[in-house]
């Protein structure tokens, strides 16, 4: 009783992690691209911590995908592990630490070059160790890999931070690759058992007559894949292995949707939106194994298959656990359509360099706009209490 009465004293802003974490993801992805933007056309200064292509490759891996990974995980794992979840203060502060590294980063030519580091560094440890203690001794050995994967993307911000200090030369652009496919994993991972789920509850809410098929070895094929093509990309990132590796990982992405009744969720944005982003996986796949180098396989990777999960995952989340009906809020599917169109071009500008320019700003005004419609639709959701009166 007195637990659950803490938590319904506190604001519904941290009641649960996904309020404040898909909030700040949404936030900082519509603000970041635009200034990142006017830095690559020189409208704006270089960062004075990075190169400028690994400092955007940077906040966007660990500002706005780090933020949306700790709001659906900080939300799920105590529902897994029936454990109490991260809620008041306590919450407040880790969501204060991925703020703080935020504003250390733009910040980082005034202040003391160790301070930077410490502070952008603090975040993805404490959210590990935040998971660790939800998850362990509850019979949660299958997610504990989940808890090793935000370890190795601390890791891999350390090794970031670390050129960026002159400890270890060259070691950024690989780092941020790794993390690029730690994530990889883990939308594969976690759309894995959320997608067949949520599309088997939509179909039989809508009273049709198909059966999703899930199959367990398919399943474990394609995220085997897929870890295998990250241990291969750091390992030998110039080797030809890579791009076979890359091509197995995307054909068995693509092979375990196919029993998933992908096109019979056409009727429901909710549901599509989550196929259509590990398609956006399988597709990344195959274009690094056309061209393991190129940047039109790592951009639908990233544009494409994260844009269009966390969106995804914030939208649906955002209306189960505060007990909304599971319909999406009029004009959001266009943020849908928006950061889908946007990642279309960010790999055209890939693919076609002599019509990158206008190609990059209409990308960017795309993945701007869907965040920005998302943030500014679903502030008013996160920030207020669950419909049905529960905590959370």
């Amino acid at each position: 009783m007195p637990a659950a009465a803490g938590v319904e004293r506190t604001h519904p802003l941290w009641g649960r992690g996904f309020r404040p974490f898909f909030l700040g993801a949404s936030l900082h992805a519509a603000l970041v691209v635009p200034l990142w933007l006017a830095i690559w056309f020189q409208l704006l200064p270089a960062p004075a911590w990075l190169a400028p292509v690994w400092w955007h490759a940077h906040e966007m891996l660990f500002g706005t995908v780090a933020a949306a990974i700790a709001g659906f995980l900080t939300t799920a794992a105590p529902v897994w592990s029936g454990a109490r979840p991260l809620t008041g203060r306590p919450l407040l502060l880790l969501a204060a630490l991925w703020g703080a590294g935020r504003l250390a980063m733009l910040a980082a030519g005034p202040l003391p070059v160790a301070l930077v580091a410490a502070i952008d560094l603090a975040f993805l440890p404490a959210l590990a160790v935040v998971l660790l203690r939800t998850l362990w001794g509850r019979a949660q050995r299958r997610n504990h890999g989940i808890v090793a994967l935000v370890a190795a993307l601390a890791l891999a911000n350390a090794a970031v931070q670390a050129d960026a200090l002159g400890l270890a030369s060259g070691w950024a652009p690989r780092a941020l690759r790794f993390a690029v496919d730690g994530v990889v994993v883990l939308i594969v991972v976690i759309g894995g058992r959320i997608t067949p789920a949520f599309t088997a509850n939509a179909l039989r809410r809508a009273a049709l007559p198909f059966e999703v098929t899930a199959r367990a070895g398919l399943d474990r094929l394609a995220v085997v894949g897929v870890a295998l093509f990250a241990v291969v990309d750091l390992a030998a990132p110039d080797a030809a292995i890579v791009r076979g590796v890359a091509g197995a990982a995307g054909f068995a992405v693509a092979a375990r949707m196919l029993g998933w009744q992908t096109w019979r969720t056409r009727f429901d944005p909710l549901v599509w939106s989550l196929h259509a982003g590990l398609v956006w996986v399988a597709v990344g796949l195959l274009l690094v194994a056309a061209d393991a180098r190129g940047t039109a396989g790592l951009h639908a990777l990233t544009a494409g298959a994260m844009g269009s999960m966390i969106l995804a995952v914030m939208t649906r989340v955002g209306l189960g656990h505060t007990a909304r009906p599971l319909r999406l809020p009029a004009g959001v599917v266009g943020a849908y359509l928006l950061v889908h169109a946007g990642a279309l071009a960010r790999v055209a500008a890939a693919l076609a360099p002599a019509h990158q320019p206008p190609l990059l700003v209409f990308s960017g005004a795309c993945w701007s706009a869907a965040f920005g419609l998302f943030a500014v639709v679903y502030a008013p959701i996160l920030a207020r209490p669950r419909l049905d009166g529960s905590p959370g």
